[in-house]
């Protein structure tokens, strides 16, 4: 990791600054269209050496968590401190043999100081109180069989949570022994505690968000034969209707060689960061490629944060990357 350190100077008549942390540029920016970046605005490479890095979430005490799955653990970063182990493990303890991720995926803020935490080694869902990192089981089953490994989760007004389980957990996906359902599913999570099943259609069912009006629920299929993007009509009770295509890159995905759909975030314009073929896609509400934010690498996630809600920190294969936007996320 490369940081460049940047001392306070002490200045006649006045107290000295904090430190502060410079961090060196990565990737590009393509075909942005203007009013989503700044002018110059480039990718930062915060740092890491991850297994996969997973499932950011900003924490409103001015920090950001999130997720190196393989690695069983979750991290904290934060400009003051750099990044620091925050939770380990993460998930599974002990590791059984069916997995090779055996760690939280995507992590979602909730209310009353927890976290939403998606967890691949333990095959559930659990809510995650930030101050005794006690977790709570929500939900590990569908009509009695044992989820395949849920991956990303997202929260409606109405209370219900929608969250996807793919493969991913599995040491051998579909063809693996322990795998109980025989589909990779999108489900509902009632407030009650009962569990409805949204699509059993999509390959590798990934990441989930909702519209800013609550609407539109939005699923990306991190297949490379069928990468795609779904959205889903919501009712105000969180009732779901039938999917539909939002956006096929499949073709995209074969050129760029690299980026699976996959995590997103969800502007308070509605403006979609999509993980995808390259990087990031940042998508209109009508399906429109509006630029692409480029690291190198892979990016499996985002999550708006700061302050202001404006950074997109970006979670790039063993890095931890972000950028400075002119949007605002949808929790701020």
């Amino acid at each position: 990791m490369v940081m460049l350190r940047v001392l306070p100077l002490l200045l006649l008549g006045a107290c000295a600054a904090s430190p502060t942390i410079s961090y060196p540029n990565i990737g590009s920016v393509e075909a942005i269209q203007a009013g989503i970046l700044p002018a110059d605005a480039l990718p930062e490479d915060l740092g890491g050496a991850f297994g996969w890095s997973e499932g950011p979430v900003w924490i409103e005490d001015g920090y950001l968590l999130f997720t190196d799955v393989p690695g069983n653990t979750i991290w904290k970063f934060s400009d003051q401190d750099g990044l620091s182990v925050w939770m380990q493990p993460s998930g599974a303890d002990p590791v059984a043999d069916y997995t090779s991720s055996p760690g939280a995926n995507g992590l979602l803020a909730y209310k009353n100081g927890t976290i939403l935490a998606p967890d691949h080694g333990n095959r559930a869902l659990y809510v995650l109180d930030l101050d005794t990192q006690e977790k709570t089981l929500l939900a590990d089953q569908y009509e009695g069989q044992r989820f395949n490994s849920p991956n990303d989760v997202v929260v409606h007004a109405s209370g219900t949570m929608f969250f996807t389980d793919p493969p991913y957990g599995l040491k051998d996906q579909d063809g693996s022994s322990a795998k109980e359902i025989g589909f990779n599913g999108v489900y509902a999570l009632q407030s009650d505690g009962s569990i409805t099943l949204i699509d059993d259609r999509l390959t590798r069912p990934n990441g989930i968000v909702l519209s800013p009006d609550g609407t539109t629920l939005y699923v990306s299929n991190s297949d490379p034969a069928d990468a795609k993007y779904m959205t889903y009509p919501v009712g105000s009770d969180g009732s779901v209707g039938e999917g539909r295509l939002f956006l096929d890159v499949t073709a995209l995905l074969a050129e760029e060689g690299f980026g699976n759909p996959d995590g997103m975030a969800v502007a308070k314009d509605g403006t979609i960061f999509a993980t995808g073929p390259g990087g990031v896609l940042v998508l209109s509400p009508d399906a429109d490629i509006l630029g692409t934010i480029r690291t190198g690498k892979p990016v499996a996630n985002v999550a708006f944060g700061d302050a202001n809600g404006r950074t997109l920190y970006m979670t790039s294969q063993d890095r931890l990357t972000r950028i400075e936007t002119l949007k605002t996320g949808l929790e701020f």
